[in-house]
C-alpha cells in the first residue's frame, strides 16, 4: 500500500470519480470526501486501499471531519466539487453566487487547512476551476465568479506554501459533457428561446477541435502534476478547455 494520501474532495462527482480512479492507478491511496455516503462507498470499494470520508466542504466543520483520517503524508489535495447553476448574471440570485464562492473558494480553503499538517516537500494543492472564470460570459454568474476567485486564491496558496516546497495548481476544464453541463446548457437555451441540443452543438462549435473536455482527460492533468516536474507549474492555470479561449495571455 502507497505510503502517501491523495485527498480528493467531491470524488462522488463526474470529475473527482475519474480522479480518484487515476491516481489510484499511480499507487496513492485515495481519500474520497462527500456528502453521498452510497456513493463514496461504492467508488471506495473499487479501489484497494481507498477509504472515504463524509464532510460538506461549505461548511468549517469540515477541516475537523477529514484531519483524523490522515495518518500519512499527503502528496495530492484535490478539490473537485461542482456548483449549483443558476442563471446569468442579469437573473441569478446573489445568494446562489454567495453559495458558490463558498463552496470553490471557501471550501478549498478549509481543505487546506485539513491536510495542512500532512504536507511534505513535493505536496500538491489542486483546484478544478473551470475555464469560465477566464472566458466571462452572460449566462454562467456561479462559475464565472467563483472560478475566477478561485484562480487568485490558487496563486496565494503558492506564494504561501511555496518555500515549504508545497505547490498549488487550478485546472481549468472546458465545458465537459455531464448532466452539469446539460443544467448550464438549458439555461442557456431558455434565455434564447432554442433547442437544447442546438445550443449544445454550438458549444462543441466554441471549441478550436469541436469537443468538450472529458473527466478522463481531467483526471490525467490531476496525475501529471503529481510528477516532479510540475514543480514549476507552481501557481498556474492549465487550461483544459479544448482550446476555447481566445484571449492572451
Amino acid at each position: 500500500m502507497s505510503t502517501e494520501i491523495a485527498v480528493i474532495v467531491g470524488a462522488s462527482g463526474a470529475f473527482g470519480q475519474a480522479i480518484a480512479r487515476r491516481v489510484a492507478a499511480r499507487g496513492l491511496a485515495v481519500l474520497a470526501v462527500g456528502r453521498r455516503q452510497d456513493e463514496l462507498r461504492a467508488l471506495t470499494s473499487g479501489l484497494p486501499g481507498a477509504r472515504f470520508c463524509l464532510a460538506d466542504l461549505a461548511d468549517d466543520g469540515a477541516i475537523a471531519a477529514i484531519a483524523p483520517h490522515l495518518d500519512a503524508p499527503v502528496r495530492l489535495a484535490v478539490h473537485a466539487p461542482g456548483v449549483a447553476t443558476a442563471g446569468g448574471v442579469l437573473d441569478a440570485p446573489t445568494a446562489a453566487v454567495v453559495e458558490a464562492v463558498n463552496i470553490k473558494v471557501g471550501g478549498m480553503m478549509r481543505l487546506a487547512r485539513a491536510v495542512d499538517a500532512h504536507l511534505i516537500q513535493g505536496s500538491r494543492l489542486v483546484a478544478i476551476g473551470g475555464h469560465y472564470g477566464f472566458e466571462p460570459t452572460a449566462y454562467a454568474a456561479t462559475a464565472g465568479v467563483c472560478n475566477a476567485a478561485l484562480a487568485n486564491l490558487m496563486r496565494q496558496f503558492s506564494w504561501a506554501l511555496g518555500p515549504r516546497g508545497v505547490t498549488a495548481h487550478l485546472i481549468a476544464p472546458g465545458p465537459a459533457d455531464t448532466d452539469r453541463l446539460r443544467r448550464v446548457a438549458e439555461s442557456r437555451a431558455r434565455q434564447r428561446g432554442i433547442d437544447l441540443d442546438m445550443v449544445l452543438e454550438e458549444m462543441r462549435g466554441e471549441s478550436a477541435i469541436h469537443a468538450f473536455t472529458t473527466p478522463e482527460q481531467v483526471a490525467w492533468a490531476v496525475a501529471l502534476l503529481a510528477d516532479p516536474e510540475a514543480d514549476a507549474l507552481a501557481g498556474s492555470a492549465l487550461m483544459l478547455d479544448s482550446g476555447r479561449r481566445r484571449g492572451l495571455p
